[in-house]
């Protein structure tokens, strides 16, 4: 695979260091975004290949900024990667197994992540 620009978009700074660490070993060029507006931003001044997003976050979540994303003809091919901890997360937030359904992102990888098959998802997207 050639050099691929991937932007990841969490607010869990830790998150974001481990994959763009996995990443970077693997050849790709990383963005970093801590929350959805930030990420928002980052896709206007770079198109990236691919994104690796948190639902979770604040100021503008993963399922928002996804959807805004995949109903602009602009952005809408790009591949998303939900990152997830919603399943365990839905009793005791607003999120939703239907919020999730209703979500055009290419791929979901649950929290905590197992980076091999991160890798695995993003080859199989690219």
């Amino acid at each position: 695979m050639s050099q691929k620009y991937i932007l990841v978009v969490d607010d869990d700074p830790d998150l974001v260091e481990t994959v763009a660490m996995m990443l970077e070993s693997k050849g790709c060029e990383v963005g970093k975004a801590y929350d959805g507006m930030e990420g928002e931003e980052s896709i206007k001044e770079r198109r990236p290949d691919l994104i690796i997003l948190d639902i979770m976050m604040p100021r503008k979540d993963g399922y928002v900024l996804c959807a805004e994303l995949k109903a602009k003809k602009e952005t809408r091919d790009i591949p998303v990667i939900l990152l997830t901890a919603v399943g365990e997360a839905v009793p005791t937030t607003r999120y939703s197994h239907a919020d999730g359904m209703a979500t055009e992102a290419d791929e979901y990888i649950p929290k905590p992540i197992d980076t091999e098959g991160l890798w695995s998802a993003i080859n199989n997207l690219l």
